[in-house]
């Protein structure tokens, strides 16, 4: 059946992604004793092991659906889940710390595009009143001081610029394959996928498997939290979201790491900073609130069919 306008879960999309923003509680301490391969590569079998009596199902919805959402779903499961933050991974690693946080706020742009071109999904100029300040709003979060930025190395910048264009083609293809598939399935379907992938970056990188039991903890927690139940929820938010404001409404994920930051991890920041948090979570809130309440959306999309 169609999904019905009233359906629009933003909210749920922004509560997802804001999950993700948890993610420094484990991830970090585990850096200290882990290669980031390691790290997700278990992320995926621990989540995969998690979803088996779920995989029969999501391979079947998988192989009934047509060659357009077989490929989304790879795509998303390869690219977006694994390959992106192993490019992200290295943009650090190869460059200066400041150039991939500076194109990875380009991934709203890329999204936009790639709805209309994929999903004809039309913006109307109220989309912009949100999307303007809630960019300008990461921007300011993002760094101490946002006047004095620059990107100075092409590595580190192509390799940045590779994972946000896959990141917004997950959250594109993503909502193409979830208003057909079942959340739970595209869930399973994802993290299936994308264990290969991490496999062959795990091996690749030369990354050792054992990760001793003292890191067993951090692993099922990373692996669970901004992992498994954020997914879920995201996807079940995405099926009935346009990809185009779903992707504001990721911008949540900075917000909540902000707050992790400051509170748990003893961060400070600067009263730009706090500026650009403020901001963020106002668009963000005001975005959910508008389209739960108007008539009139900030995205205009065509009816997606659940075959």
């Amino acid at each position: 059946m169609a999904w019905e306008r009233g359906a629009d879960r933003t909210w749920l999309v922004a509560l997802a992604t804001a999950m993700w923003g948890t993610d420094a509680l484990w991830r970090q301490p585990l850096a200290t004793s882990l290669p980031s391969a390691s790290v997700v590569f278990w992320e995926h079998v621990i989540i995969v092991a998690l979803l088996a009596p779920f995989l029969p199902r999501a391979w079947r919805a998988l192989r009934a659906c047509g060659p357009r959402e077989r490929l989304a779903m790879v795509t998303v499961g390869v690219g977006s889940s694994a390959l992106a933050t192993t490019l992200f991974t290295t943009a650090f690693q190869v460059g200066d710390p400041v150039t991939p946080l500076v194109l990875q706020k380009l991934q709203p742009v890329f999204a936009a595009v790639a709805s209309y071109a994929l999903l004809r999904e039309r913006l109307t100029p109220r989309y912009f009143a949100f999307a303007v300040p809630a960019l300008v709003g990461a921007w300011l979060l993002a760094f101490e001081d946002p006047l004095h930025i620059r990107v100075a190395q092409v590595v580190p910048a192509l390799l940045a610029l590779g994972a946000a264009a896959l990141w917004a083609a997950g959250t594109v293809l993503g909502r193409y394959v979830s208003s057909r598939v079942p959340a739970r399935d595209v869930t399973a379907l994802r993290f299936s996928l994308g264990l290969p992938a991490a496999a062959v970056v795990l091996l690749v990188s030369g990354s050792p498997v054992a990760v001793g039991w003292d890191n067993a903890g951090g692993l099922v927690l990373l692996a669970l939290v901004p992992g498994l139940i954020a997914l879920a929820l995201y996807y079940v938010g995405l099926s009935t979201t346009p990809a185009a404001r779903a992707t504001l409404a990721e911008l949540s994920f900075p917000a909540t790491a902000a707050v992790v930051g400051v509170f748990v991890l003893g961060a400070e920041l600067s009263a730009t900073q706090w500026t650009g948090f403020a901001l963020v979570v106002a668009m963000v809130a005001g975005l959910g609130w508008h389209e739960r309440v108007s008539r009139e959306k900030v995205v205009v999309a065509p009816d997606l069919v659940r075959s």
